[in-house]
């Protein structure tokens, strides 16, 4: 018997049209290890003054969260991941 480990899907800060201006990590909407689902909103960020919300990727779990409110990011940044549910 095999076991098949699940992927892990990432959320990557968009390019928010905003060119080289830093993103920074406002605040989480949800926390580690909370379910989710596609399109759910889990994080603000801030840009150029304007909040940006990012949204779930995928219907999982929120698995781990690779940065910290307050922290500043760039476009293209992991800012997280998640399971997915099969």
């Amino acid at each position: 018997m095999t076991c098949v480990e699940s992927a892990r899907v990432p959320l990557v800060v968009p390019d928010v049209g905003t060119g080289p201006v830093p993103v920074a990590v406002s605040l989480w909407l949800v926390p580690t290890g909370a379910a989710v689902l596609a399109g759910d909103r889990v994080l603000e960020l801030i840009a150029g003054g304007a909040t940006i919300d990012l949204e779930a990727p995928v219907a999982g779990r929120l698995v781990v969260q690779l940065v910290d409110e307050d922290q500043v990011v760039s476009v293209g940044t992991v800012v997280a991941e998640f399971e997915a549910i099969a």
